[in-house]
């Protein structure tokens, strides 16, 4: 009877012949990770100026229905209340759509540079594993050539 052969000895021989550096993916998790951070950063930065945009909002347009609601003495004084109401409401909106337009576009532009940052690193870093991955197979090829 003949003796099977041992894949697995062949296949460790193999993989030992071609090591993996897994140092880059560590830099690449810690990199994704502290981009995902940043971003994070940003995003929440935004939503706390929102909110706190929002609710001066509502506590303005609260304190004028309040007024209005009062009672008046004239049926006349009941409209120019409404208009008064109406217009203060125009303005205000007008200048909180404009914050939330600030917030906005700094977040897009915070997110713009993080993303740059970004692709340079990454791409500085794919350059440096490439240059050491062709140098690590070279020199596992060049060992494997000798020992034949």
């Amino acid at each position: 009877m003949t003796n099977a052969q041992d894949f697995n000895t062949v296949l460790k021989d193999m993989m030992g012949a071609f090591p993996v550096d897994t140092s880059a993916m560590d830099g690449a998790y810690k990199n994704a990770a502290a981009l995902n951070e940043k971003l994070t950063t940003v995003a929440l930065s935004a939503a706390e100026k929102s909110s706190e945009i929002s609710s001066k909002w509502t506590q303005d347009t609260l304190s004028k229905v309040a007024d209005i609601s009062k009672a008046k003495d004239e049926p006349a004084d009941y409209a120019k209340a409404m208009t008064d109401f109406a217009s203060a409401s125009a303005e205000v909106a007008a200048e909180n759509m404009a914050a939330f337009a600030e917030i906005a576009k700094r977040v897009q532009m915070e997110t713009v540079e993080l993303m740059m940052s970004a692709g340079k690193d990454l791409g500085e870093d794919a350059a440096a594993a490439v240059q050491k991955a062709t140098k690590d197979v070279t020199t596992a090829a060049k060992k494997a050539a000798k020992t034949k």
